[in-house]
């Protein structure tokens, strides 16, 4: 159910058409919130099917010309329920972890190799997220809404430093060299 929420958060952030909202996701939401582009639009479709956005008005209807979406009272209200509601924590669901407990059984050919990629990506995700740090939140930039972005933001930055020092940690006890 997150992603008309995601979506309806976008949204109410600066209206868009269901391209830019595709980009947008792909660069913030999307780090976080996955979500193919076909979902997206599918997405889209429903939520203003429920009333909760509509596509703006345009002066001139142009063939192909790209809708583009605000949120409806409905949107906010329900985006506003959602926030206030209470969940539980998810469990953590890793395909990584299930096959290093595979691997105790049935040998670890590959596993020290895609230990060692997973490593590389994460370090590269960890340096993507310092930089947008970086860029995005200069000392002094501290209203609320720039300060709950930013929670989120050190959210993937520890995140990304657990699992890099996990998998460092992880090919040194497993007496890989050069971890």
């Amino acid at each position: 159910m997150s992603l008309p929420h995601a979506i309806l958060t976008a949204l109410l952030e600066k209206p868009s058409s269901g391209l830019e909202l595709t980009r947008r996701f792909d660069k913030s939401i999307g780090y976080f919130w996955s979500a193919t582009h076909q979902q997206i639009y599918r997405e889209l479709g429903k939520l203003e099917r429920d009333g909760a956005i509509r596509a703006l008005p345009r002066e001139q209807a142009t063939r192909g010309q790209k809708k583009e979406y605000e949120v409806l009272p409905a949107g906010r209200a329900e985006l506003a329920r959602w926030t206030a509601a209470s969940q539980d924590p998810k469990p953590l669901r890793d395909t990584l972890l299930l096959r290093l407990r595979a691997a105790a059984v049935v040998g670890m050919d590959g596993i020290e190799a895609d230990l060692r990629r997973h490593l590389t990506l994460h370090r590269r995700q960890l340096a993507e997220y310092e930089e947008i740090e970086k860029r995005d939140f200069p000392p002094g930039k501290d209203a609320v809404e720039d300060r709950l972005r930013h929670v989120v933001l050190r959210a993937g930055i520890d995140l990304e430093t657990f699992w890099t020092q996990w998998l460092e940690q992880t090919l040194e006890e497993l007496g890989a060299p050069g971890a």
